[in-house]
């Protein structure tokens, strides 16, 4: 039996026999004396095999790397100098008596302490990657994230409840993976997007509180912080205000981190998304960056320059200023490149304008402000945008002009871009943790494609006290109680209180332009379930992935999954998806349109 894990043998067992088993990291060979490195899950210990045990060092010199091994031997200390104090293990080294090869091993596809391989070498040989100490130290904090969720939440009260995997389609928002019945001719179940529905009738049920660990499925565009499938820790309770939630759930989250990585959060201060996107364009801001913007749209709207002026006039324009302090150093190249980055988000130009001397706010040749755009803007336009940004000799100002929404975007990735790569220096980046919350979402948003309203976070979502009245007249003006909990710029959680009256559920419904057929048809059974006494409820669901990703400083969630999925929604491990045979199709009714398209030509 296996005395310890390799990476645990230490000074405790010193003079001890002791037994390991595992994987043949490293083999080498010094002088007639073997030394293999012997790895597990919880790391290497140092295995000294000598000639004096033959048959032992027979068996060492044809092992080879990633052989399953097991090996006694006596624990001793290493000689002086050759400690290691990167591993629990580096004091010691295990001298072998016996070896024993459990199974053999072909060459592996690369070296497990490679760090310079693609992602698709890496997911194409899953198994292989999940050897990787980082690989494995992901994976085991992931776990330890999970039980420490479980613990608290256990604690107080929440109960760990099943939702159905299998469950019916209501298509808003994100597509549904759909699952074909074979009992049911021409029917399908979906996957689940969320638990959304189920947890608000386990409320209705009378379980009060409610959580669960649970995989969610969206047939969505990906990007690195998406998969088709995710981990969603969901909760639910009944009986409690939205801020009595958030307090829940800003405790958990300081816990989890304290326990989890060492880390202690601070308070989190809490914005509203009207003042989230005022100054950083984002409901989601990285509190990292101490960049802000300055508005200027009312400036504009009196100016001659017709690109800042059009902007201002225009309905949901929007004109603001960046100031970025000591940025009159950057080269041209360099305003260059961030010119073409905020094109990715629709941005037209990128206007700038240098500080160099603040007594002089002219817009001629004697000016102190360096730009191509000073001779178009008033002189009472520049010392108001310099009173207004703050600016000083040395600084830059960045400047958006465009639809609201381009402006955002655009120069909200760009505030991010720039605190990122020169912030530190500059003084306007600090490293760590910024938490924080973002509150009073809109409940709506215009769709002008398809000339609607679409709920912002879900139509499940319940409006302010006194913003009811407005859903039939003014959707548009409606804040919901809503609530996004975000860390260093990402969305780790996010949550809202529920309608719990059938008839303000079916007035959101008509908001969205639901008619009451469509709305029966879709979710007849909330509704009618919503006439049962439901309590006053709401909830918190936090994204698993997204939140171990960013604890291991990792720049995609596939390396916090232990078999994801490529940004094309394929296994690469085991060719998924892939063609089934004609009598599964058959036996489900479906019939291919491509196939049956071809065999008609």
């Amino acid at each position: 039996m296996r005395t310890d894990y390799c990476g645990l043998i230490d000074g405790r067992y010193l003079g001890q026999t002791v037994t390991i088993k595992g994987w043949a990291h490293r083999r080498r060979d010094h002088g007639g004396v073997i030394f293999i490195d012997l790895r597990d899950r919880e790391g290497l210990v140092q295995v000294v095999i000598n000639p004096d045990t033959a048959e032992a060092f027979t068996i060492a010199d044809s092992s080879r790397n990633e052989y399953v091994l097991e090996i006694t031997g006596l624990v001793r200390a290493r000689p002086e100098g050759a400690a290691n104090k990167n591993l629990i293990s580096g004091e010691i080294e295990i001298v072998a008596t016996e070896i024993k090869i459990l199974n053999t091993a072909v060459t592996p596809p690369f070296q497990i302490d490679d760090e310079n391989l693609s992602e698709n070498v890496r997911l194409q040989n899953r198994v292989i990657d999940l050897r990787r100490p980082v690989m494995q130290k992901n994976l085991r904090l992931r776990y330890r994230i999970a039980m420490l969720i479980r613990n608290y939440l256990d604690s107080r009260g929440f109960i760990d409840i099943e939702t159905p995997m299998l469950t019916r389609s209501t298509p808003e928002g994100a597509r549904d993976y759909l699952v074909p019945s074979r009992v049911h001719d021409g029917q399908f179940f979906a996957l689940p997007q969320s638990p959304q529905l189920f947890k608000q009738l386990l409320m209705v049920a009378g379980f009060d509180r409610y959580y669960q660990i649970v995989k969610c499925f969206r047939d969505e565009d990906l990007r690195a912080d998406r998969q088709p499938e995710f981990t969603q820790i969901d909760i639910e309770t009944s009986f409690l205000n939205e801020h009595e939630i958030m307090d829940i759930t800003e405790s958990m989250a300081k816990h989890v981190f304290k326990e989890g990585i060492g880390v202690e959060l601070t308070d989190f201060p809490r914005m509203t998304y009207a003042d989230a996107m005022h100054l950083y364009g984002s409901d989601k801001p990285d509190l990292r960056v101490t960049l802000q913007f300055v508005e200027l749209t009312d400036l504009m709207k009196t100016e001659e320059f017709k690109v800042f002026r059009s902007a201002a006039e225009m309905a949901n324009g929007r004109v603001v200023g960046l100031r970025v302090p000591g940025g009159a150093a950057l080269s041209r190249k360099e305003i260059d490149e961030y010119t073409k980055f905020v094109g990715i988000y629709g941005a037209k130009g990128l206007a700038y304008i240098k500080v160099n001397d603040v007594t002089k706010l002219t817009n001629d040749e004697h000016s102190g402000l360096q730009s191509p755009i000073v001779k178009n803007l008033s002189e009472a336009a520049l010392k108001e945008i310099i009173a207004r940004t703050g600016a000083i000799d040395g600084d830059l100002i960045f400047f958006g002009a465009d639809k609201a929404k381009v402006v955002n975007e655009a120069i909200g990735a760009l505030r991010i871009k720039i605190g990122h790569e020169k912030g530190e220096a500059g003084g306007y980046f600090a490293q760590g943790w910024k938490p924080m919350w973002v509150i009073d979402f809109p409940m709506f948003e215009h769709d002008e494609e398809a000339d609607r309203w679409t709920a912002c976070h879900h139509p499940f979502t319940a409006p302010q006290d006194g913003h009811e009245d407005m859903l039939d007249t003014n959707p548009g003006a409606c804040v919901a109680k809503a609530y996004d909990m975000v860390l260093n710029g990402s969305e780790i959680g996010g949550g809202s209180i529920r309608i719990y009256r059938e008839e303000m559920q079916s007035k959101v419904f008509r908001a969205l332009k639901i008619d009451a057929e469509e709305a029966q048809n879709k979710f007849g059974f909330l509704l009618e379930n919503l006439q049962f006494g439901a309590p006053p409820h709401g909830g918190l669901a936090f994204g698993l992935d997204r939140l171990v990703t960013l604890m291991v400083g990792a720049e995609s969630i596939r390396d916090v999954i232990a078999f994801p999925k490529t940004q094309r929604a394929q296994c690469l491990l085991t060719d998924a998806p892939n063609s089934v045979d004609e009598k599964q199709l058959r036996e489900l009714h479906i019939r291919l349109r491509q196939k049956a398209e071809v065999a008609a030509s």
